[in-house]
């Protein structure tokens, strides 16, 4: 009998026993399906207990990758074999080549998202620019963490000198093409305790920040299901694709240790890059971004098609619920976050969380390559499906992993754990594309919208903001557009701006703080009752409210009048009025004396404001049985 027929004989029999799993085998396989949150230790190769797609955890998270490719065995057996253990079947290495199209590769599934997936590839890498390709070296030959850590914009600088991050990798050496340079540094820097092996001290500033960022990555390893999917790199599937130069000597000559699904670099920028967001939330969605460019890098380079890279986000994303949930891990959250805030602060020369978030967002677009909202959240949101052809349903409605709310503990720490769960559902992104219609929900987590707010309110929700709490907790902003049935209640003392371009049918109360108005649908289609707090109306249109206004005497609306109807109050219902008005006019609205402006209009207009203040100007107001109008004085 030849070699490979005893090879493929040997692959049956374990296939075989695999089928009937002694008790301790079924109870490995009941642990990797289990939540990713509870298995994420099952996550290891040359263990033949963690093996398979139902027995490791990152293998059985990816295993949507099973509709377009089925690897040459269904085992973790690319250059690795594992002993048996626990009356766990031993687990022969593969005899896969790691050639696409030879006689030991595995299959297509399905042909049109695969080809799709390469040709992304093919043309990112033939039009990639000269910057692009500097970039996309920079991102493969530097640490994952001294690439990202300018996600962090104008808190960068301090970052590094807390950190003590060092690198290697600054530029493109001259000889990059023929010689293959490794990064000597630090990477993520010095945690607090002395690192012999990275020739660390201890770090007094922000070690425990740095113990946190490698505490989130336990466990994250891409080598488990890159040696099970056994899924060639785009340059070893098409000749078309253009590697980048000065990472020739870069590429692997053992192709069987070097599968392309899923991408190692994108997991640990992702690992590392929502470490860091939870520890410096003022720029969470920075670095949700820097984290996606990475990925993209990694197409860009050649080495990489769309499915390893979203492979890689959804595995990195796993891996780090997995670590903030384990409760030996409570404390260095706590003390982590304590300690970058605290040092941020004292090197940003300002007093607190909040004035970090501005200190966080002073630079221009030109040093600052960040600092456009509306293109990074573009950016981020093609990069999650990358257009790929659909394969399932687009309407399916979204899951939520087990622990994910924990991501946003320090981004929206006013919510508590359930309403973090229903943000990640109602920002999720649709489904139907390959890969992530994951069972748990991994691959459809839109984390940059969830840092936004809500993205639609399917039950009544109530938010309760404690100013003294600092931070997010004394002012925010929900950016997306708010959809749903359910009503918005607004309490506690900090400010809550609504920006977006708002449908949510369920009404708005104020009964406390500040709500803004940022968008002329800010309230979306329901009525607005403010019973106590201030009312901000800050958008440049008239402010639409779908159904009635009521006012009560202890609140205060106000209104910042401009040009176009800006700072007015448009009802399609009834306005009940009391309480207290004070305007002011908008920078560059000048209007002459005598001028008239209908402030407020209703269907039917009941009572009066029993306080009217205008900033620097003398005015009168007049109530009509459908208006209220300002008229300027000399």
């Amino acid at each position: 009998m030849s070699v490979s027929s005893l090879f493929r004989l040997s692959t049956a029999l374990v296939c075989l026993v695999s089928i009937v799993p002694s008790l301790a085998g079924a109870e490995q396989a009941t642990a990797a399906k289990a939540p990713y949150v509870e298995a994420g230790n099952t996550n290891k190769r040359g263990d033949a207990c963690f093996s398979t797609a139902d027995t490791n955890a990152a293998v059985h998270l990816l295993s949507g990758f099973l509709e377009v490719w089925t690897p040459r065995t269904p085992f973790v057996d690319a250059g690795v074999e594992a002993p048996a253990k626990d009356n766990c079947p031993a687990v022969a290495k593969t005899d896969w080549d790691g050639i696409p199209f030879s006689k030991t590769d595995g299959q297509i599934v399905n042909k049109l998202v695969h080809d799709a997936n390469i040709a992304y590839v093919v043309k990112a890498t033939r039009a990639r620019t000269a910057e692009q390709a500097v970039a996309a070296y920079l991102d493969d030959r530097r640490g994952k963490n001294a690439s990202i850590v300018d996600g962090l914009g104008p808190l960068t600088d301090a970052w590094k000198a807390g950190s003590k991050q060092t690198t290697t990798i600054t530029e493109v050496a001259a000889d990059a093409t023929t010689v293959k340079y490794d990064d000597k540094g630090n990477n993520r820097g010095a945690g607090s305790k002395p690192d012999p092996e990275n020739k660390t001290d201890a770090n007094p500033d922000m070690g425990l920040a740095i113990d946190f960022i490698n505490a989130a990555s336990a466990d994250g390893s891409t080598e488990p299901a890159k040696r099970y999917f056994k899924y060639g790199r785009p340059y070893r599937w098409s000749q078309d694709v253009s590697v980048v130069p000065t990472l020739v000597p870069a590429k692997s000559g053992k192709p069987v240790e070097d599968g392309g699904f899923p991408s190692g670099h994108t997991a640990e920028a992702w690992r590392d890059a929502l470490a860091m967001a939870y520890l410096v939330p003022q720029r969470f969605q920075e670095m949700i971004t820097r984290a996606s460019e990475l990925g993209e890098d990694r197409i860009l380079s050649g080495m990489h098609s769309p499915l390893d890279v979203m492979g890689g986000r959804m595995l990195g994303t796993a891996t780090v619920v997995y670590n903030l949930n384990k409760a030996d891990n409570s404390a260095l959250k706590s003390d982590g976050y304590a300690q970058a805030q605290s040092w941020l602060i004292a090197k940003s020369g300002v007093q607190d969380a909040g004035a970090l978030q501005v200190a966080a967002h002073a630079a221009p677009l030109a040093a600052d390559r960040f600092a456009d909202h509306d293109a990074n959240r573009a950016y981020v949101l093609q990069r999650l499906s990358y257009g790929l052809p659909t394969i399932h349903a687009t309407d399916q409605p979204a899951r939520v992993p087990q622990g994910a709310e924990a991501l946003l503990e320090t981004r929206l720490p006013y919510l508590d754990g359930e309403q973090r769960r229903e943000v990640l559902k109602t920002t999720a992104i649709a489904s139907g594309y390959p890969l992530i219609d994951d069972a748990e929900g991994y691959g459809r987590l839109n984390l940059f919208a969830a840092a936004d707010g809500y993205g639609a309110f399917d039950q009544d929700v109530s938010v309760t903001m404690d100013a003294a709490k600092g931070g997010f907790s004394a002012i925010d902003t929900w950016r997306n557009d708010i959809a749903g049935k359910g009503r918005l209640v607004k309490s506690g003392s900090g400010i809550l701006g609504l920006s977006g371009a708002n449908s949510y049918a369920g009404g708005t109360v104020l009964e406390e703080g500040v709500l803004v108005a940022g968008s002329s649908s800010a309230f979306g289609t329901g009525g607005l009752t403010v019973n106590g707090g201030s009312l901000v109306l800050a958008a440049d249109k008239p402010l639409t409210v779908g159904g009635d206004y009521q006012q009560t005497s202890n609140a205060v609306v106000k209104l910042a009048i401009g040009a176009d109807g800006a700072g007015t109050l448009v009802v399609e219902g009834k306005a009940e009025l009391a309480g207290d008005l004070d305007v002011t006019l908008a920078d560059g609205f000048t209007p002459a004396p005598g001028t008239t402006i209908e402030i407020l209009k209703a269907s039917n207009v009941t009572g009066s404001f029993g306080k009217f203040t205008i900033s620097g100007h003398r005015a009168s107001l007049s109530y009509g049985p459908t208006s209220v109008t300002l008229t300027i004085g000399d």
